[in-house]
């Protein structure tokens, strides 16, 4: 992760730097509206919620969290795309960005009608295991889905998401034949997989590390490629034998793209504040979020460089929505 946005931040080192806009006048007039594209309790709801907090201060206006789940991710930023009211924002996930395009025909164009505004972070995908399941590590599960082929379930916020890819990418590579099993957010996937209902999950650390430390689910690994601080004792997929299944979520906030610039300017820059204090950074950091500062055009080049990396992903394991 840390290398694809150095990557993006170095294409930009020799691009002048981005004109000053004078603060747009009377904005917002009226409470700003933060939409969330999955269910309250997951991943993308803890980030917004996390800005939302301390976000409204600063505007001098109520921010509110508007959870509109469905079609991985992109009710919420199909809403966006067609908002004309000036005062709706998304809390924007890779999910939506940069791999439902490549597998939905959508009413809106991600990279035309939405913009870029403020990157958040990101945080690592985790394959967890409900305590139902007879495993303790990654080898055991892997000896266990080969002896039940299509048997064990996996659990997704919804087709096409992270997990969905993770766990694609993890039957790829191990061989493996287990079942999709997609929901509409993180939260109703992680209530069967604690019953039991489903038997394992690829799901973003912020859904699952209260239930983790709660007792109520096993982590095997991280998906990421070196280990996170709040589970230091789980190893990474290539520590536990599985290599090139390296799977994480960012996020970000992305505007309609006819905000006014200077608009959009205001929100980097208290997005940014907002992400600068240590009460979000302790907040963040509980749910194993990693903060990276971008600038707007650091955030775009980012956006464009991910684009392409999952629709070539996409393309070359041939992954497709059932």
């Amino acid at each position: 992760m840390k290398r694809r946005l150095a990557l993006a931040c170095a294409a930009l080192c020799a691009l002048a730097a981005t004109p000053a806009f004078s603060q747009s006048a009377g904005w917002p007039a009226k409470p700003v509206r933060i939409l969330v594209g999955s269910a309250p309790g997951g991943g993308t709801d803890a980030m917004a919620r996390a800005v939302a907090d301390r976000l409204g201060p600063l505007l001098g206006q109520s921010v509110v969290v508007e959870n509109r789940p469905g079609v991985s991710n992109t009710l919420a930023a199909d809403v966006t795309a067609k908002a004309s009211d000036g005062h709706t924002l998304l809390m924007g996930v890779s999910t939506a960005h940069a791999i439902a395009p490549h597998l939905f025909k959508l009413g809106y164009d991600s990279n035309k009608d939405l913009v870029p505004v403020a990157f958040v972070g990101s945080v690592p995908n985790v394959l967890v295991v409900s305590n139902t399941v007879p495993v303790d590590s990654v080898g055991s599960l892997v000896q266990l889905a080969k002896g039940k082929p299509g048997q064990l379930n996996y659990a997704t916020s919804g087709a096409g998401s992270t997990q969905h890819i993770a766990a694609e990418l993890f039957k790829d590579t191990t061989g493996v034949f287990i079942t999709h099993i997609p929901y509409r957010g993180s939260s109703p996937a992680l209530v069967d997989l604690i019953g039991g209902q489903v038997q394992m999950s690829f799901d973003t650390l912020p859904s699952v590390i209260g239930h983790i430390k709660g007792g109520k689910m096993k982590a095997l690994a991280v998906a990421s490629a070196k280990r996170n601080p709040q589970l230091p004792n789980v190893p990474t997929l290539a520590e536990a034998g599985v290599k090139g299944v390296e799977m994480s979520a960012w996020y970000g906030i992305y505007m309609p793209a006819s905000t006014p610039k200077d608009v959009q300017q205001r929100v980097h820059d208290e997005v940014n504040k907002v992400l600068a204090m240590p009460e979000t950074r302790t907040r963040l950091d509980g749910i194993g979020a990693e903060i990276t500062p971008l600038t707007q055009a650091q955030f775009l080049a980012f956006h464009n460089a991910e684009y392409q990396r999952f629709g070539d992903l996409i393309r070359k394991k041939n992954i497709r929505i059932d």
